[in-house]
C-alpha cells in the first residue's frame, strides 16, 4: 500500500497564519477596540504573559505580534533552556538595540523556569531592553514570580470553539501549505467529529486530520466518518498532578459533593481517574467532605468514605472504582451539616483569644493526697451515679461558663442530637 504523503513538517506548523487578520479565535483580546488590537495598530506592545490551554494559539500569536511590530523574534523553550540561553538572547537584544531594532523574547512554557531564571529577566524587562512574551498553560499567579508579574500584562486565552476549529480544519484542506494540493475528499461529518473531539485544541485537531489522511492509500482518497470511528481516537485529558488543573478538579469534586449533586461528583471523579490521578488523593477529598460537609447529619457517610479507602487500597483500580463510586454517591446525597466544623472554629477562636485558661479544680484528677487537700476533684459529680447517666455541672473554665460552640441543625440524624442537647440543657437549667 502506497501512502499519499511524504514526511514533512507537521500540518499545524505549516498552517501558522502569516498575518494577524488570519488568526482564528481570541476575539476577547483581538476584537475591535480591544487593548491588544490597539497596541498592534500603534506597533507597540508591552511585555505579556499568554495563559491558555494547549492549541489555543499562544505561540502563533507571539510570532504574529513580532511580525506586526517589526521586532526580532527570539524563541526559547523553558523545557530545555537556562541562564546560558537567556544570556545569549540578551546579547542578541543588545546587538539589535545598537542597530535600532527591538527584540521580542518569546519563552514557551515560562512556568517551568525557576525563580533564579525568572529573576534574571527582571532588569531587562524593566529597562525595556526586550519585549517579553511568555506562554503558559499554568496559572501564572502560582508559577510566575510576583516581581515579574508586576512588570507584564497577563492575557487569558480561551480554548477554541467548535466553529473556530471547523474553520481551521477547512482551511487546512484548501491551503496549499496544508492539504490543498492533495485532492483529498473529506466528509463534512469527519470535520464535525474532529472539531468536537479536539475540545478547543487546534493543534490536536490538525494533527489527527493529518494522521488520518496520511494513512489513506492511492485507491482510497476519501476520508469517511466510518474510517475515523474505527480508529477509536482518544484525546489525552488535560491534567497536571501538581498544577492548577489538579486543584481545579479536586475543588469541583468537593463542591459537587457539598452541593448534593451525585452526577457531577461522579463525573469529576472519573475525570481525575482517567487522567491518572492517584485514587487515594480522591478518597482523601471524599473523607474530608464526609467529615466537614455531611458531619453529624449522617455519621455513616464518614464510615462509607473510610471503607472506600480500605477497598481502594486492598483491590486497587479498576476493581476499587465501584466502592469509590458508591461512597461518592452516598456522600453527595447525604444530608449536610457543618455544625461540627463550625464548633471547632468557634472553640479555636476562644483558645486563641483567652490562651491557657486553668482547668477548674473539680475536673482535675486528685492523684495524690496533697492534690486532694488543695481541692483537686472536690465536688466533682460522677454522672454514672445519677439517673440517665447525667448530672448538671460546669465543665468549662469560669471565664467561658455557658459558652456554646456546637449548634446542631435539624437535618438528618443530627435532629436527634439537637433534641437530646435541648433536653440536657433544660435539665441543667432547672438545677
Amino acid at each position: 500500500m502506497k501512502s499519499l504523503f511524504e514526511p514533512q513538517r507537521p500540518l499545524a506548523e505549516r498552517l501558522r497564519p502569516q498575518k494577524i487578520s488570519d488568526f482564528v479565535g481570541q476575539k476577547h483580546i483581538l476584537g475591535p477596540n480591544k487593548f491588544l488590537t490597539l497596541c498592534l495598530a500603534k506597533k507597540k506592545v508591552p511585555s505579556l504573559i499568554l495563559w491558555g490551554p494547549p492549541g489555543c494559539g499562544k505561540t502563533t500569536l507571539a510570532r504574529l505580534i513580532a511580525k506586526e511590530t517589526k521586532t526580532e523574534f527570539v524563541p526559547i523553550s523553558a523545557v530545555d533552556a537556562g541562564i546560558k540561553e537567556l544570556r545569549k538572547a540578551i546579547d542578541l537584544a543588545d546587538k539589535g538595540c545598537s542597530l535600532g531594532r527591538q527584540t521580542l523574547l518569546f519563552i514557551d512554557e515560562i512556568h517551568r523556569f525557576n525563580k533564579a531564571q525568572q529573576d534574571f529577566l527582571l532588569p531587562y524587562v524593566e529597562e525595556g531592553k526586550i519585549i517579553l512574551i511568555g506562554a503558559t498553560t499554568e496559572n501564572p499567579s502560582f508559577r510566575v514570580i510576583a516581581p515579574l508579574l508586576s512588570r507584564v500584562r497577563v492575557f487569558v486565552l480561551k480554548a477554541l470553539s467548535k466553529k473556530e476549529l471547523l474553520l481551521i480544519l477547512k482551511r487546512a484542506l484548501k491551503d496549499p501549505r496544508g492539504l490543498g494540493n492533495k485532492n483529498i475528499l473529506v466528509e463534512e461529518e469527519v470535520l464535525e467529529y474532529l472539531a468536537e473531539f479536539a475540545q478547543g485544541d487546534a493543534r490536536l485537531a490538525l494533527n489527527f486530520l493529518e494522521d488520518l489522511v496520511m494513512n489513506l492509500d492511492e485507491g482510497q482518497p476519501k476520508l469517511t466518518l466510518d474510517i475515523v470511528k474505527e480508529l477509536e481516537l482518544k484525546k489525552p485529558l488535560l491534567y497536571d498532578q501538581s498544577g492548577e488543573e489538579h486543584y481545579n478538579l479536586l475543588s469541583a469534586f468537593h463542591k459537587s459533593l457539598r452541593g448534593s449533586d451525585p452526577d457531577a461528583a461522579i463525573y469529576w471523579m472519573v475525570r481525575m481517574i482517567e487522567a491518572g490521578e492517584d485514587p487515594l488523593v480522591i478518597v482523601r477529598r471524599l473523607v474530608a467532605a464526609a467529615a466537614e460537609d455531611v458531619g453529624l447529619a449522617d455519621p455513616k457517610a464518614l464510615q462509607m468514605a473510610l471503607a472506600a479507602k480500605d477497598v481502594v487500597e486492598f483491590l486497587g483500580l479498576p476493581e476499587g472504582e465501584l466502592a469509590l463510586a458508591q461512597a461518592v454517591i452516598y456522600v453527595a446525597l447525604a444530608p449536610k451539616s457543618n455544625s461540627a466544623y463550625q464548633a471547632l472554629n468557634r472553640a479555636r477562636e476562644d483558645v486563641q483569644k483567652y490562651g491557657a485558661l486553668p482547668v477548674p479544680l473539680h475536673l482535675r484528677n486528685p492523684e495524690t493526697k496533697f492534690m486532694r487537700n488543695i481541692g483537686y476533684g472536690k465536688d466533682y459529680k460522677y454522672p454514672h451515679n445519677f439517673q440517665e447517666g447525667f448530672v448538671p455541672q460546669d465543665y468549662l473554665p469560669e471565664e467561658l461558663k455557658d459558652r456554646r460552640y456546637y449548634f446542631p441543625t435539624e437535618r438528618g440524624q443530627e435532629k436527634e442530637l439537637k433534641e437530646r442537647l435541648g433536653m440536657l440543657k433544660t435539665k441543667k437549667g432547672k438545677n
